[in-house]
């Protein structure tokens, strides 16, 4: 009887998530990966997890299939990971948007341990930017005429961190009047803005950088400590007045909570690696990413820190979606 024991104790050892073997991760890729990226192609959660997926592909020697499902600030896309198999080959790419959903969104049908991050890959700041037909040409005139005429501003959607960081700002900070218009995703925002619809835009810069490198936009602050190398033309808040005022963006990778740590060590050790390519170091610093690379305790130590964060300012300004 004893013996019996003994073996149904190391059966279930064995199976446990946390403590499954090393050489699982040695086997670890057996079939295609499916990056889930929350927001629609085009933005920033696309345009990194696009590149995670090809690089990662390349040095698992296995498929990775990337899927964009946009929607509810990034909630479709983490309930799906969160309720699928935790084994690794179900992943989601995601931004800061989801430490703020965690205390802002009540029906997000998911929990903060339903989901373990991976690694860390990138971070932008955020940047109001506005047609080249408005006459504001700096931040200082902008909010100044917001004073007395209300403005519109689109972002990737309600929940969003470049959305609560524009609510923040716009409402305790600069304290001026203003509409938000929200959307599925930052290139339907930017389109908008193209086309005329709304007054401005806050995103985070990559998926806007273009459009101001080529004129087609107006660049009027960064929420940075510096500017960017991206766009060094563009200054940042706190050259216009607003000091202090840091709010970006970091892109990345999560697993199902249960997902074995001999599996999410793997990726985590992958991922930050294929970042330190130099081709993807080019691609990042053009786009005006920062890397970003934390080992899987340090992951697990930021996100946690980061939920905290985006509470304080999601309970500030009393935002809910």
């Amino acid at each position: 009887m004893l013996g019996c024991r003994r073996v149904v104790v190391a059966l279930a050892l064995a199976l446990s998530p946390g403590l499954v073997s090393p050489a699982l991760a040695q086997s670890y890729p057996a079939q295609n990966i499916t990056n889930i990226v929350a927001f629609p192609a085009g933005g920033l959660a696309d345009m990194i997890g696009r590149l995670v997926s090809t690089r990662l592909a390349d040095r698992l020697k296995t498929s990775v299939v990337v899927e964009n499902r946009g929607g509810a600030g990034g909630n479709i896309a983490a309930k799906a990971v969160a309720a699928a198999a935790p084994d690794g080959y179900t992943l989601l790419t995601t931004t800061s948007g989801l430490a703020a959903n965690l205390t802002a969104s009540k029906n997000r049908g998911f929990e903060q341990s339903d989901l373990r991050p991976v690694a860390f890959v990138a971070y932008s700041p955020d940047v109001l930017a506005v047609h080249p037909s408005n006459p504001a040409k700096t931040l200082k005139e902008f909010l100044a005429a917001a004073k007395d005429k209300s403005f519109t501003y689109g972002s990737a959607g309600p929940g969003t961190g470049p959305q609560i960081g524009a609510e923040y700002f716009f409402h305790e900070i600069a304290k001026v009047k203003y509409v938000h218009v929200p959307f599925q995703g930052g290139a339907p925002a930017i389109s908008a803005l193209l086309g005329g619809h709304v007054d401005s835009i806050v995103l985070t810069l990559p998926p806007v950088t273009p459009h101001i490198k080529s004129g087609a936009l107006r660049g009027l602050g960064v929420a940075n400590d510096k500017r960017n190398a991206a766009i060094p033309d563009v200054p940042t808040y706190g050259e216009m007045g607003y000091p202090n005022v840091i709010v970006g963006s970091w892109v990345a990778v999560f697993a199902p909570g249960k997902t074995p740590d001999a599996v999410v060590a793997k990726l985590n050790a992958e991922i930050n690696a294929l970042i330190k390519e130099p081709d993807s170091l080019d691609r990042l610093a053009k786009a005006g990413f920062d890397p970003v690379e934390k080992s899987l305790a340090e992951a697990n130590g930021y996100f946690k820190s980061e939920v905290e964060r985006w509470a304080a300012m999601v309970k500030s300004i009393g935002f809910s979606n």
